[in-house]
C-alpha cells in the first residue's frame, strides 16, 4: 500500500507549464498599433497604402517594431524536432521502419516508400492477411506464456519478449494504414459536402418551383375575376392595399413553410 510519501515522490514528466509572460503584450492597444505599422510601411509611391496586403511573418519581423510589439509576430515556421512540455517532438511525417528501430520485422513486403509511392517494385503488401497471422500468433504465444509461468516462471523473459515483438509489429501495420486513413476521411467529408450543397440546390429549387406556382395561380385569378372599374369617385385604395397585403402575407406563408 501506497503512503503519502511515496506518492509524492512521483514526477510528471509532461507537466502543464505555465502561460509565457509574453501572453500580457496581446492587448487591443498593441493590436491597434501593429495595424498602424503595417498601413505606414504598406504605402506606395502615391503615399496611399496598398489595400488587402497579405504580411508574411518575416516581412513583419523586417519592419521597425517596438520590442513590445514583436511578440505579435507570428515566429518562424519550426524545422526538425521541438520540445512540448518536456519531451521532444518531431515534424517529420514518415514512418520509421522496424528495422531502423532495431526490431525484427515479421512481415515480408514492400518498403514503406514504395508502399506510397506509385513506383514499380514488389506487390503490394496485404495487410488484413498479416494482421490476423499477428493476432494468432499473439493468442499462441500468450497461452505459451501462461504454461511457462506455471512450470518454470523464470523462464518468462523470453515469452515476454516475443509477445513484445508481435504487438510492436502489429502496430506498425496499422499504422502503414494512416496515409489510407487520412485519404479516405478526406474523401468522406468533401462528398458530404458536395451531398449537402445539393440538397441545398434541391430545396431552393423547390421553393422557387411552389413560389411561382403560386405567383402564376395568383395571376390567373386575378385576370379571371377582375371587376369592371367603377367610377373614379367611388374606387377605394384601402382594399388594393389590403389586397396586396394578402397576397404578400400568402407568399410568406409559403417561405416559411418551406424554409
Amino acid at each position: 500500500m501506497l503512503n503519502m510519501a511515496d506518492s509524492q515522490q512521483r514526477a510528471v514528466t509532461a507537466a502543464f507549464a505555465p502561460p509565457p509572460p509574453l501572453w500580457k503584450h496581446f492587448t487591443q492597444d498593441n493590436l491597434n498599433r501593429l495595424e498602424e505599422i503595417k498601413k505606414e510601411a504598406s504605402k506606395g509611391p502615391n503615399g496611399e497604402p496598398v489595400r488587402d496586403k497579405k504580411w508574411s511573418p518575416s516581412e513583419l519581423r523586417a519592419l521597425d517594431i517596438p520590442p513590445e510589439l514583436r511578440f505579435l509576430v507570428p515566429p518562424e515556421i519550426p524545422t526538425g524536432e521541438y520540445s512540448v512540455f518536456g519531451e521532444l517532438q518531431t515534424l517529420s511525417t514518415t514512418l520509421p521502419s522496424l528495422q531502423e528501430q532495431g526490431i525484427d520485422q515479421l512481415y515480408p513486403g514492400p518498403t514503406e516508400t514504395n508502399e506510397q509511392d506509385n513506383t514499380q517494385g514488389p506487390p503490394q503488401l496485404n495487410h488484413a492477411y498479416y494482421l490476423l497471422k499477428i493476432s494468432k500468433s499473439l493468442l499462441l504465444n500468450f497461452l505459451e506464456f501462461v504454461g511457462a509461468l506455471s512450470v518454470s516462471p523464470e523462464q518468462f523473459e523470453s515469452k515476454v519478449n516475443d509477445l513484445r515483438n508481435l504487438f510492436i509489429n502489429a502496430h506498425h501495420l496499422l499504422n502503414l494504414y494512416r496515409p489510407h486513413q487520412a485519404r479516405e476521411s478526406l474523401i468522406m467529408m468533401m462528398e458530404e459536402q458536395l451531398q449537402r450543397s445539393k440538397d441545398e440546390i434541391d430545396q431552393m429549387d423547390k421553393v422557387k418551383a411552389e413560389i411561382e406556382s403560386a405567383l402564376e395561380q395568383m395571376q390567373a385569378q386575378a385576370g379571371e375575376t377582375k371587376p369592371e372599374e367603377p367610377p373614379a369617385e367611388k374606387v377605394s385604395a384601402p382594399k388594393e392595399d389590403s389586397r396586396g397585403a394578402e397576397d404578400a402575407r400568402h407568399m410568406w406563408d409559403i417561405l416559411d413553410k418551406e424554409i
